[in-house]
């Protein structure tokens, strides 16, 4: 008997949010919430453009569209109704699908940041990603000066499992170290019971 086709989740609701993938009709939305983040996001974010026009965010929106249904990455849009309050995603970065490990990356806009939304947000991926996605490892990257990033993932019940020294270059084109974070399934099941 043949196996059944492994059908990608497409949508999540939470808490008044919905994590789903970028189309096309979502590029004016996506530049818009870049561009009024960016003073918040270029520090971390080498993708931040102050002058996105619309149509490179189409580009964009169409790219993630493609690499989501293709099943090479997962990028997400953080949405409450028609406005973007973000993105986040399962990046195969640790390896193949197959290996059921994926990276959260995540990006929270400006207007929005220091108010709680990015724990919500990795609670949210964190939940989803070990029900419909069947993830069984999740792992969190960020710049080691990036305080507050590191806190969004304690606080969600993620180990610190190593700092990599001079691991990464900053978008200032400095070298920099990097905290790798990680959280396996009967580790989130056991946080969740305790919250």
């Amino acid at each position: 008997m043949a196996e059944e086709p492994r059908l990608v989740p497409v949508r999540y609701e939470f808490d008044e949010l919905v994590l789903r993938p970028f189309g096309p009709a979502d590029a004016a939305e996506l530049q818009r919430a870049s561009v009024a983040s960016y003073e918040h996001l270029k520090p971390w974010m080498p993708w931040a453009k102050q002058d996105l026009t619309v149509a490179e965010a189409e580009v964009t929106c169409r790219r993630l569209a493609a690499e989501y249904m293709s099943d090479t990455n997962y990028t997400v849009g953080v949405w409450n109704g028609d406005r973007l309050l973000g993105g986040s995603g399962f990046h195969l970065r640790c390896g193949p699908v197959e290996w059921r490990c994926a990276e959260i990356g995540m990006w929270i806009h400006g207007d929005h940041a220091g108010r709680g939304l990015g724990t919500r947000v990795l609670a949210g991926m964190l939940e989803w990603g070990f029900g419909d996605w069947g993830w069984e490892r999740l792992v969190w990257k960020c710049d080691t000066r990036n305080v507050a990033s590191a806190r969004v993932a304690e606080k969600c019940g993620m180990n610190l499992e190593a700092t990599h020294r001079s691991d990464s270059v900053s978008v200032e084109g400095k070298r920099v170290d990097t905290h790798l974070y990680a959280i396996l399934r009967p580790e989130w099941a056991a946080f969740r019971a305790q919250t």
